[in-house]
């Protein structure tokens, strides 16, 4: 069995980003005390979902200050860490809502840059540059795809993890609360479509110029799409234990996966 963390925070605005930063890694501190094999953090949680400008402004690239910081708090604690998502100021001079992984040595697993960015030719959808490439990283719970926030509306990404072999996935979201009805049920969805795990940390609080309020309810299902532990709409460390057997159990009892005609 795995222990998974989903450190669901608090990103309201009115708190400095550097206050944040210090009270994520506090809880950080917690999970991996708490024996997180491997935790997970929000989108953009030291700036903001819904406040890309404020992202924008304190853009750091992969060798920043906050990417080593996380690298070396998943090295103190020896344990999997999701960072979650920043800002990445690329050397194009174009920005990504960059999500980044690192193993218990503190190295850098893997980097994902969203696909499906959010607004409508508004927000993120104007502001930063869509990444075009779907990232899958060796973690405890086998091949295991990253994803953020928009990403779950997409269906067919997901079933691309599948062609990739992904196991499980880590999707880490500032998803608000007026639909937070759709992101249970599209989160329970991916994961029983197709038959793996998905570890879904979002964040709380109220953000941004038009007061976006988030929703929380970051949830762990399994294989089945089962819901194995689900938060509520406050700051909370939502564990779990999860079973990286299950997933070839799973699928070699209920084999719907090779049944697939189509993609």
């Amino acid at each position: 069995m795995t222990r998974v963390c989903a450190i669901q925070l608090d990103v309201s605005s009115g708190e400095q980003p550097e206050d944040r930063i210090e009270r994520a890694f506090g809880l950080i501190d917690q999970a991996a005390r708490q024996g997180a094999e491997l935790a997970v953090l929000p989108e953009l949680w030291s700036t903001g979902g819904f406040d890309v400008p404020l992202g924008i402004e304190r853009a750091e690239t992969l060798d920043g200050s906050l990417v080593k910081s996380l690298g070396a708090a998943a090295r103190e604690h020896g344990i999997w860490l999701h960072g979650g998502s920043f800002v990445e100021a690329g050397a194009d001079g174009k920005y990504h809502n960059t999500a980044v992984l690192f193993g218990p040595d503190g190295c850098l697993i893997a980097v994902y840059r969203k696909i499906h960015l959010f607004g409508f030719d508004t927000g993120e959808a104007a502001l930063l540059t869509a990444g075009t490439t779907p990232v899958l990283a060796e973690t405890p719970l086998g091949r295991t795809a990253l994803a953020t926030c928009y990403d779950l509306r997409f269906p067919e990404l997901f079933r691309r993890f599948v062609d990739e072999g992904a196991e499980a996935v880590l999707l880490t979201s500032a998803w608000p609360a007026v639909r937070t009805a759709a992101w249970s049920v599209l989160v329970r969805a991916r994961a029983i479509e197709n038959q793996f795990p998905v570890v879904a940390c979002n964040e709380t609080g109220t953000q941004g110029a038009g007061r976006v309020r988030l929703g929380g309810r970051s949830v762990v299902c399994d294989a089945t799409g089962e819901l194995v532990a689900e938060a509520g709409s406050d700051e909370q460390l939502l564990s779990a234990e999860l079973d990286p057997a299950q997933v070839t159990a799973v699928r070699a009892e209920f084999p719907v996966l090779r049944d697939r005609r189509i993609g």
